[in-house]
């Protein structure tokens, strides 16, 4: 008797090579060929055109009413029309490369043809077409991902097969409770309407419960890392002073936002803790995260302990250093800068005064991380844009001190959902509110030939005393692409501006201390308008910059144009941001509506998410994205909010690793082997 752990070749018609062929999709026996779902339904139930709207997929039955015409296209290529009556509505059927229908599509003849409906010409672009009325009953017909020489239809008849053979013995997957709770198909009623639907409504039903039960499969391995992980690694409980901690705050020159209050609030639960802080800060641009870094880093010193603040670039490290000392050094708190450009002499007395608790804060960039960098008693760390520096380098930092508590923070809004995926492993908190009489930076879509009133506007700002940036998405000229570079913009403007305004420029292959150079010119008013690529996109604050043109705007994703447009508008003066750009797309065209319609970045990462998909959003490698099978992050999003908490509420329940109707969660963890402290793939 044929079993489901049995290989695909007990299956009849597969033979060796048609094995071979299943194999190199992953399918090797009748239950991976079970758990291999169609990326889609095609939908063959009869449509009226007259309700159909243009470019939509239909399926009709009709009568030919003319004979075929044959239009040859060149070798091996030819184009067949014929006409045919469906109901009230006489239409062109089209289809290519198919000669053989010349001589089946006589007058008369009834058909089935399925294909892309084009109202204005009324003709329908043929995929397929069956002779006779629609007689079957197979209104859906799903489509696998297949590779070799095998084509659906035999696919599917090796399905029905292997859904025949597990018949109605299958143990179900998911705990009864959540079946009842969220009206979920059982097992094989979801097997059998995911891969041969009778209608819609079973093939949504039998999807929504495999993309609840992959995300809760998903949430529960992230759920018992985080488990493991609180319960394994010790961190330090650290006793703050709450009542010097709120005098600090009553010292601000200014009131915190709701938000602001919530996120210190978040963060200072977790250095009382005793188990390591492992959390991020997203705050979009100018939310006011530095604020909140301050706060907690005074709290983490108020119970005598040193604080560390890593910043990808000096500039950005300096623009910390001072504003922190604004705050700080009026009630005494000792607070250093470290960085690439540290004299040896003044180098060796800050790392001597450090390693004695002398210093209480140290600031700086990758230069912390070096051996000699010994602090007294680190218990906080905090990593600024911490996506710009990898894995290890986090680590080392972390490592000196004595399982210090973390503290991520990005200017980068990251869509909830992808908050919840990529860094499920971390407590997220989010500033989602700009402080009070913030200015809003006025945007707007210029076309190309619109670059002189782009110059005039400017000039215009340049002569009130304000500075100016130009973004390019290039350096050089590029035969492949048809943009503007960063140096021929360079040229351009300091030639139209001839010795009037000082113009620099600053790209990806200068040398660090090259652009630290740059920058510093920048931010000390001694450039007017600076020409760049993105390298301006992270951390740099001149709040003398009121204007931002970028060319080719098209070329960016919506979060990095709003990561870009947030260098302006970080002073008391109106600023604005210039889309330059002729888009050849709808969604290029999207974006620069999108751009000017909203300055929230949490909006704009949701829109680009839903445009772009989870795996451009953060590069091509998805920074560890699993690839679900059925889920879709972007339209799942309710889902794996749900999943999440259920997984949640599973993994510090007791019953859960003990009942019996939780055997097979327990199981898919254990094969997981986040359990043992591996890694999730």
């Amino acid at each position: 008797m044929t079993s489901i752990t049995d290989p695909v070749i007990a299956l009849k018609g597969i033979g060796k090579e048609t094995a071979d062929h299943l194999g190199d999709m992953g399918i090797y026996t009748i239950e991976d060929l079970i758990w291999t779902f169609p990326y889609r339904h095609e939908d063959y139930r009869l449509k009226d055109l007259a309700t159909t709207p243009h470019n939509e997929k239909v399926t009709i039955e009709a009568r030919v009413e003319s004979v075929p015409s044959v239009l040859y296209l060149g070798k091996n290529k030819s184009r067949i029309q014929v006409t045919v009556l469906a109901g009230r509505h006489l239409v062109k059927v089209v289809f290519f490369n198919q000669n053989y229908l010349k001589t089946k599509l006589t007058p008369g003849t009834i058909v089935t043809v399925s294909g892309k409906w084009d109202r204005g010409r009324q003709v329908i672009n043929g995929t397929s077409i069956k002779f006779g009325p629609k007689t079957d009953n197979a209104d859906f017909e799903p489509v696998y991902s297949l590779k070799g020489s095998i084509h659906q239809n035999k696919f599917r008849k090796y399905m029905r097969q292997a859904l025949d053979v597990i018949g109605g013995d299958m143990d179900e997957t998911l705990p009864k409770h959540l079946l009842e709770q969220y009206q979920l198909l059982p097992i094989l009623d979801a097997l059998e309407g995911v891969h041969f639907p009778k209608d819609a409504n079973q093939a949504k039903q039998a999807r929504r419960r495999f993309v609840y039960e992959e995300l809760l499969h998903f949430q529960l391995r992230i759920q018992s890392l985080r488990k493991a992980r609180k319960e394994n690694e010790k961190g330090i409980a650290i006793a703050y002073d709450l009542q010097k901690v709120r005098q600090f705050i009553q010292r601000i020159p200014f009131e915190l936002t709701n938000a602001q209050k919530r996120v210190v609030n978040e963060i200072c639960k977790d250095l009382k803790e005793p188990h390591r802080m492992n959390r991020l800060l997203q705050g979009d641009v100018g939310s006011g995260k530095t604020i909140v870094a301050a706060i907690c880093l005074y709290a983490a010193v108020t119970a005598g302990y040193q604080g560390a603040l890593m910043a990808p670039t000096e500039i950005l490290a300096e623009q910390h250093a001072k504003s922190l000392q604004s705050l700080f050094e009026p009630i005494g708190v000792k607070i250093a800068l470290l960085s690439g450009s540290t004299k040896t002499k003044e180098r060796r007395l800050l790392l001597e005064q450090l390693q004695n608790g002398e210093i209480n804060i140290l600031i700086g960039t990758h230069a912390l991380i070096q051996p000699d960098v010994i602090f007294s008693n680190l218990g906080f760390v905090i990593t600024d844009e911490q996506h710009r520096f990898g894995v290890e380098q986090r680590r080392i930092l972390r490592d000196k001190g004595m399982n210090p508590d973390v503290l991520f923070m990005t200017a980068t809004p990251i869509p909830r959902t992808l908050a919840i995926t990529a860094f499920g492993e971390m407590d997220v908190s989010i500033i989602d509110e700009l402080p009070a009489g913030r200015k809003e930076i006025e945007t707007h879509w210029l076309k190309k030939e619109q670059l002189n009133a782009v110059i005039s506007k400017m000039e215009l700002e340049i002569r009130q005393g304000r500075q100016a940036y130009v973004i390019c998405p290039l350096i050089e000229e590029s035969e492949k692409l048809d943009v503007q570079n960063a140096v021929e913009v360079y040229e351009q403007l300091a030639t139209i501006f001839n010795g009037r305004y000082n113009v620099g420029l600053m790209h990806g292959r200068l040398l660090s201390e090259e652009k630290d150079e740059v920058m510093r010119a920048f931010t000390e008013g001694k450039i007017d308008v600076l020409v760049s690529t993105t390298v301006v996109e992270v951390g740099v604050n001149v709040p003398n910059a009121t204007f931002m043109a970028i060319y080719d705007a098209d070329r960016f994703g919506l979060s990095q144009l709003h990561q870009l447009r947030g260098r302006v508008g970080r002073g008391q003066h109106q600023s604005y941001c210039i889309l330059l750009a002729d888009p050849k797309t709808d969604e290029g065209k999207e974006r620069m509506l999108s751009m000017t319609q909203t300055n929230d970045g949490f909006k704009l990462a949701e829109k680009d998410l839903e445009l772009r998909g989870p795996g451009d959003f953060f590069g091509k490698k998805q920074s560890g994205l699993p690839d679900f099978k059925m889920a879709d992050l972007v339209h799942d999003y309710r889902t794996l909010e749900v999943a999440r908490q259920d997984a949640a509420k599973l993994i510090y329940d007791e019953q859960f690793w003990q009942d019996a109707e939780y055997r097979y969660l327990r199981e898919m963890l254990e094969e997981s082997g986040v359990l043992t402290g591996e890694r999730i793939d």
